[in-house]
């Protein structure tokens, strides 16, 4: 029986995906607890959780039930270009979707109830009759909410010892989830035409370029726009001020994209997306110690 490549599989789990739901469950438990030194093991099991584990599940799960399209758009993916032989892309993704589960498992309920959320909305993103991923809107919606909304609630829940996370922290994990809609939007540039062929829906299909640019920049500055006026309502002026510099930084980055999607959409996650989520970190500590 032939083995995939140990190379092959690295890149089918994509270790630079992992780095958002990381963040987002940071984020989360700087709100949850202003020492997290004082709960350094589970910090560390959650971060290992979300990005190695649940977030490179829901890769291979992807890059799985997304080979015929890759077939067309990327070849050289692992599963089309043959590294990853016969349906080991599929064993793989249930056997880290395995390990996932018993991992969680040893943070308590709140752990294990969000890994298995965290799990179900990865295959029901990718995996047919349901697949999210045919429809832009919900697809890049449930994105959102599994890497940003339910990494950063989770953070906040672990890191108090169970408790409900603030109200100012949960409204930030909610309007930063709607900021990652946008983000996610900007992956689908680059395969407009498999999935037009393959009726993947994604938001450059269904709006054309241009406009799907125009709804993805709306998605990630509305939401960071909102976060500003309520840094101002909760009297934190200068957590307000950093984040009205990050949103300038971006806007400035997105008139190059919005002129040219398609050719400045790598570019604006390379450097315009850094610059968003750098004020998920800023809004965190803002509202660090706030009463509910």
């Amino acid at each position: 029986m032939n083995l995939p490549d140990p190379k092959a599989i690295l890149t089918l789990l994509k270790p630079i995906t992992w780095f958002p739901p990381m963040w987002a469950f940071a984020c989360g438990s700087i709100t949850g607890s202003e020492k997290i030194a004082d709960n350094l093991p589970i910090f560390l099991v959650g971060l290992a959780l979300t990005g190695p584990l649940v977030c490179a599940s829901s890769q291979a799960v992807n890059d799985w039930f997304d080979r015929h399209v890759d077939a067309i758009n990327e070849p050289m993916r692992p599963i089309p270009s043959g590294r990853i032989p016969g349906r080991w892309g599929l064993y793989i993704a249930i056997i880290w979707s395995l390990i996932s589960i018993w991992v969680g498992s040893y943070l308590g309920p709140i752990g294990f109830a969000a890994t298995l959320l965290a799990l179900v909305l990865a295959w029901l993103y990718s995996m047919p009759p349901i697949r999210f991923k045919n429809n832009g809107w919900l697809g890049n919606l449930a994105c959102g909410i599994s890497y940003e909304g339910l990494a950063w609630v989770t953070g906040a829940t672990l890191l108090s010892g169970g408790l409900m996370p603030n109200k100012p922290s949960l409204i930030l994990a909610g309007l930063y989830s709607a900021s990652a809609h946008g983000i996610m939007t900007l992956n689908d540039f680059k395969a407009i035409e498999g999935d037009r062929q393959m009726g993947v829906r994604s938001l450059p299909v269904q709006l054309g370029a241009k406009r799907a640019a125009q709804v993805a920049a709306a998605f990630m500055l509305i939401p960071q726009i909102v976060v500003l006026c309520l840094l101002l309502s909760w009297n934190k002026e200068m957590y307000a001020l950093v984040i009205g510099l990050l949103i300038v930084a971006q806007v400035i980055l997105l008139r190059g994209f919005l002129k040219r999607p398609i050719e400045k959409a790598l570019f604006y996650s390379g450097f315009g997306v850094p610059v968003l989520v750098t004020g998920m970190m800023v809004s965190a500590f803002a509202v660090t110690g706030m009463d509910g």
